[in-house]
């Protein structure tokens, strides 16, 4: 039993780490330039960090293999845009800059596609 639940757990992980390389490939594409990954605080996590000309962008990325309970969009609710607003605060708290923000997500479904949402949510 347990080592099914750690192997259901690894997958998971795995999938995870598979769509933030895959977003992070697909946003230095779209001209994007990477700062952070993966930054992690008693707050949250924010998964990448990248400039989008003078703006930093903190992108959250997200996979869903199938819609069957709600878009990989839609799994991104209001408690956890504030999880990722209040650890932005905390890099920010790290950092010296005075560039606007934008806050996007990155969806990634079961068949490849990829769903880039600027300015999901506001600060």
């Amino acid at each position: 039993m347990l080592l099914t639940k750690l192997k259901t757990k690894a997958a998971h992980l795995i999938r995870g780490e598979s769509a933030e390389e895959q977003a992070h490939n697909f946003l230095i594409n779209q001209g994007l330039k990477p700062v952070n990954r993966n930054f992690r605080c008693k707050q949250g996590e924010l998964d990448l960090i990248m400039t989008d000309k003078q703006t930093l962008v903190i992108i959250e990325v997200r996979f869903r293999k199938t819609d069957k309970y709600g878009s990989a969009a839609e799994s991104i609710t209001p408690a956890k845009q504030s999880r990722i607003i209040a650890a932005t605060h905390v890099y920010l708290s790290t950092q010296k800059t005075d560039r606007p923000i934008r806050f996007d997500v990155v969806a990634i479904s079961g068949n490849g596609g990829i769903n880039w949402i600027q300015n999901a949510f506001p600060a």
